[in-house]
């Protein structure tokens, strides 16, 4: 080679690519060789190993329909779930009211201050204080009520006291009533069955009427009223319309005020995202669980996960690790005047470790992210071998997890340059900070103090990709609101924020990694200006 060829093969960017290999690659051997960074990196593996574990055993475990409306069960153990109820009319917290029992039909009463306060015929007397005088008793009848007190004509009766009833005594024992020497009883608040003549007491009340006749009527399986109305609109199972209702009950609900009684109106902006679901009571309010959470919980795992573990956690642990002694380290062990007295610029200096680090937990958190995703993406819910549609998602979560390890590691190692001594207290505090701004991301990701926060952006890259990839999220979530389908979805996704009012997730995502990698910048270049100063001692 002549020397003009030399010359060309050792330019600036030839030395560059060696002092840069050079010092990376002395980085990620010291990261390699130290125990706390393969003790942290198994910590992270064992976190996830055990998130996966909890998936794989929810995914195994056999799907127990959820009664979302209730009407299944049997409040008063008579056999006829709640549903059943409702529709002949009877109440199901009643152990004498039940579909096909005798029933009170009212037919008059004395009131407190009515005039005449006698009446006669043979009826069922319903809480009365006077005067009864029999022509006939049905003391074989049982009581229909719950609520008021049924004579046992079981007992002999009892002799009234001397003096005047309701002037010298108002009040006996059980049976509630006693006899006078003409055989009239005297009756204090109590109900029972026959024909005869009332007087009541001025200032009481007595009503009375008759029991209608039995009749059997088969009890429904509780099953019949679970999964029993469909997400489609219509009021599969009645309980809204009630046109088979043996009640004369014609209330039709209109909760959602569009005119139309027990339908379900799906709204949308503008943009033709779906804002809401408002559907009227009792309408596709139980609908197969089995259809919607399996796919709703796995998609909530891979979010969730991504979130947390990935970005929360996994990001903020290992920077504080792996990234605060970068450069303070070296500086503490007497080698950082070794390493700078090679034809190195202080500022390449920390671009190239910070490059080591990344090399080391983009390269871990990578595999990390793939490993999850080929298990999830096999056992998942569908009826493909392979969930193609999760990748898309896992690759969002890559790209956050490793913008977040920049920008930590960037933040993390200037804070040791200007601490050295307190920088891991400093760094602590950072990070219990950057944790609650994340759970407030994810709870109320509208909150403009989380915007502060490295991790609100992190978390918004992870739901703009989500919104990109699974588009009928939204859908998912909003029905999951709307019918009361117990998912996480809810809980852990929310549509991007920061869309500049288009509501295009592509959007959101392009902000949101401009300003991580703004911040990452940021941070290295304050770094390499404080470090271009400072005296090594």
């Amino acid at each position: 080679m002549d020397d003009q060829g030399r010359g060309l093969s050792e330019t600036v960017w030839t030395q560059i690519d060696r002092k840069a290999g050079a010092i990376t690659e002395l980085t990620i051997r010291q990261l390699r060789n130290r125990i706390s960074t393969w003790v942290v990196l198994g910590v992270g593996v064992l976190l996830i190993s055990l998130l996966l574990v909890f998936y794989i055993d929810s995914i195994r475990t056999t799907f127990e329909p959820i009664d979302n409306d209730g009407d299944s069960e049997d409040w008063d153990n008579d056999g006829y779930p709640l549903g059943q109820e409702r529709i002949y009319g009877t109440s199901d917290y009643d152990t004498k009211n039940y579909p096909g029992s005798s029933e009170y039909i009212y037919l008059g009463d004395i009131d407190y201050n009515d005039q005449p306060r006698t009446h006669y015929g043979n009826h069922t007397w319903v809480s009365v204080t006077g005067y009864f005088t029999p022509t006939w008793i049905d003391k074989e009848a049982e009581s229909p009520f719950i609520y008021y007190n049924w004579i046992d004509w079981g007992g002999r009766g009892i002799d009234c006291p001397d003096g005047s009833p309701f002037e010298d005594w108002t009040y006996f024992q059980s049976p509630s009533y006693c006899v006078l020497e003409n055989g009239t009883y005297v009756v204090f608040a109590v109900s029972f069955a026959g024909e005869g003549e009332i007087s009541v007491e001025p200032g009481w009340s007595a009503e009375w009427g008759y029991m209608t006749e039995s009749f059997f009527v088969e009890k429904h399986p509780k099953s019949r009223y679970i999964d029993e109305d469909p997400i489609n609109g219509i009021d599969d199972d009645g309980d809204c319309l009630r046109d088979e209702y043996l009640t004369e009950d014609e209330y039709q609900d209109d909760g959602n005020r569009n005119g139309i009684n027990c339908d379900v109106e799906w709204v949308y902006d503008q943009n033709g995202n779906l804002v809401s679901i408002q559907a009227d009571y009792n309408v596709d309010e139980d609908p197969d669980d089995s259809e919607h959470i399996g796919e709703s919980s796995h998609r909530t795992f891979i979010i969730g996960t991504g979130k947390i573990a990935f970005v929360m956690i996994l990001g903020l642990f290992l920077p504080l690790f792996l990234a605060l002694g970068l450069v303070r380290d070296e500086s503490e062990n007497g080698t950082l005047h070794y390493l700078l007295s090679k034809p190195i610029h202080r500022g390449e200096f920390i671009l190239y470790r910070l490059l080591g680090y990344l090399g080391i937990v983009v390269s871990y958190t990578v595999i990390l992210i793939l490993i999850v995703a080929l298990i999830t993406s096999l056992i998942g819910p569908g009826d493909s071998i392979v969930r193609l549609s999760d990748y898309p998602v896992w690759m969002g979560i890559a790209l956050a997890t490793i913008l977040v390890l920049t920008a930590y590691g960037s933040i993390f190692n200037t804070v040791g340059l200007v601490m050295p001594k307190y920088g891991v207290y400093i760094c602590i505090l950072y990070g219990i900070w950057e944790f609650l701004m994340g759970l407030f991301t994810i709870t109320i990701p509208n909150a403009s103090i989380t915007m502060l926060s490295v991790s609100h952006w992190a978390i918004q890259i992870i739901d703009a990709v989500v919104m990109i990839s699974w588009s009928d999220t939204s859908l998912m979530q909003q029905k999951a609101e709307a019918f009361g389908l117990e998912t996480g979805i809810s809980f852990f996704w929310h549509p991007p924020v920061h869309t500049l009012e288009t509501g295009n997730p592509f959007v959101a995502l392009i902000i949101s990694v401009v300003i991580m990698l703004s911040i990452s910048i940021g941070m290295i270049a304050i770094g390499q200006l404080i470090f271009r100063n400072k005296e090594i001692m």
